[in-house]
């Protein structure tokens, strides 16, 4: 199976769900920034979840189906066709050697993931094949992807996937009645953005805290995988003093010293000195990475036991998924 990129687009990379075992020596989790659907795209053919994906930023991008391939999309940002022909998303899809396919904005969200049966085939880097352009490691050689770059998937397939392969292939496009219903894995409403309190919550006089609960942000047009900059009310410090630089992570909100806010994602530095006012649930930073700038959001507090409750019954449910997929196919 293998793919040539036609069409590299505004930003396309090779991630998978990130690299935890460094983060002392001050490497960042990158990753897709929507975790969710990176794991729907693989579930959907029989892979591991954390199976190196691409990452398409927005639309744009093309490619060429090279060799006969399984692939599945999964994602808000866009969807794929071939001529004009809508193909589904989030289901096993076989495309034919010689099949030009493009991503077609759906106006929805801002990221997109595409998998192949058996994961994309780059080298691992510090245990993940997740593109970290900063420091130029992971996915291919560290960067975005270009036109021409070819990409072939490891071979290596589940049974699941292999039974798939085999009752999905055909002389032509081809897949299965049936999809994964991602929307049941998020909120009804995308644009409340729920948060625990972080360290520093109390830091902020209570008019802040209340605005930063109770108004709108929108989504700044700089915003990046490293974070995102957030236009709202200005909050105001009622502790002062400097915080020692300390632990932050994917979903962190800091305050700036000109009282603005930032949401750290994939990219985000390990340690940070602006203080932390909230976290974002794990279960919700996926609606944060198909934000579009512009877009208005408004911050929503809940228990942490809740936030870990809603993480721990998210994650059971992709297993549920994983393994009626794996019975139904093997």
């Amino acid at each position: 199976m293998k793919i040539r990129i036609k069409r590299a687009g505004l930003m396309t990379t090779i991630q998978d769900l990130g690299r935890f075992n460094y983060l002392s020596q001050g490497v960042p989790v990158s990753g897709a920034m929507d975790r969710l659907s990176a794991q729907i795209a693989n579930i959907a053919l029989g892979n591991d979840p954390n199976d190196a994906v691409i990452e398409f930023t927005q639309s744009g991008a093309s490619f060429i189906i090279e060799e006969d391939a399984l692939i599945c999309l999964s994602g808000d940002g866009a969807s794929l066709k071939a001529g004009v022909a809508r193909l589904p998303s989030h289901r096993p899809l076989f495309v034919p050697s010689g099949t030009p396919i493009y991503l077609e904005n759906l106006a929805l969200g801002y990221r997109t993931y595409l998998a192949v049966a058996g994961g994309w085939d780059v080298p691992e880097v510090l245990g993940s094949k997740s593109t970290y352009l900063t420091a130029k490691i992971g996915g291919l050689n560290g960067r975005s992807l270009k036109e021409n770059n070819i990409l072939k998937s490891t071979g290596k397939f589940t049974i699941a996937a292999t039974t798939i392969w085999d009752a999905v292939k055909s002389d032509s496009i081809n897949y299965p009645k049936w999809s994964i219903a991602r929307n049941l894995f998020l909120p009804a409403n995308r644009k409340i953005i729920r948060v625990v309190r972080s360290r520093e919550f109390e830091w902020f006089d209570k008019p802040s805290t209340d605005n930063f609960l109770s108004f709108q942000y929108t989504l700044g047009h700089n915003s990046n995988r490293m974070g995102y900059q957030l236009r709202g009310p200005i909050l105001k410090r009622a502790v002062e003093g400097e915080l020692l630089s300390t632990a932050v992570a994917p979903g962190t909100i800091q305050v700036t010293h000109n009282g603005e806010l930032v949401l750290l994602m994939a990219d985000c530095q390990t340690t940070g000195g602006y203080p932390r006012i909230a976290q974002v649930l794990a279960v919700d930073l996926p609606l944060c990475a198909q934000l579009t700038p512009g877009d208005v959001i408004n911050f929503k507090e809940i228990d942490w036991r809740q936030a870990e409750k809603l993480y721990i019954e998210q994650q059971a449910e992709l297993r549920k998924l994983a393994c009626t997929i794996e019975q139904l196919y093997t």
